[in-house]
């Protein structure tokens, strides 16, 4: 039989760099639901406002499926930030040449599950 491996959230295609959102995602790995939200409100990047939506919506998923679950007993069990497609720009140089504007995508894949099955 196989084992639950919790509840998941998916956000692809955000326009932002995926190091700039990995570096917010390590401070709130494999922390309480309720601790991480609070850490996230608190920081001023731009990646924070995009993780507290992927993990809300992974707790609203996992609370829909389960209605005996209470958000004090949900942590996040993993959180990934993979890199999505980029979108290349022309950028004027002088003498008539040109570079290339990369404009780095990401996709963050969240999974929550209940505390009490943690140290399995």
């Amino acid at each position: 039989m196989e084992a639950k491996k919790g509840y998941k959230a998916n956000i692809r295609h955000l326009l932002i760099a995926p190091t700039k959102l990995r570096r917010v995602a390590n401070v709130v790995r494999n922390k309480p639901y309720v601790e991480a939200l609070a850490i996230l409100e608190s920081l001023p990047q731009k990646g924070a406002r995009f993780l507290t939506k992927a993990i809300h919506s992974a707790a609203a998923n996992a609370l829909v499926q389960n209605k005996q679950l209470d958000e004090e007993m949900l942590y996040i069990k993993d959180l990934q930030i993979n890199e999505g497609p980029r979108l290349r720009r022309l950028w004027a140089r002088a003498r008539g040449r040109r570079d290339i504007l990369q404009k780095r995508m990401s996709h963050i894949s969240v999974v929550v599950d209940e505390i009490a099955e943690r140290g399995k």
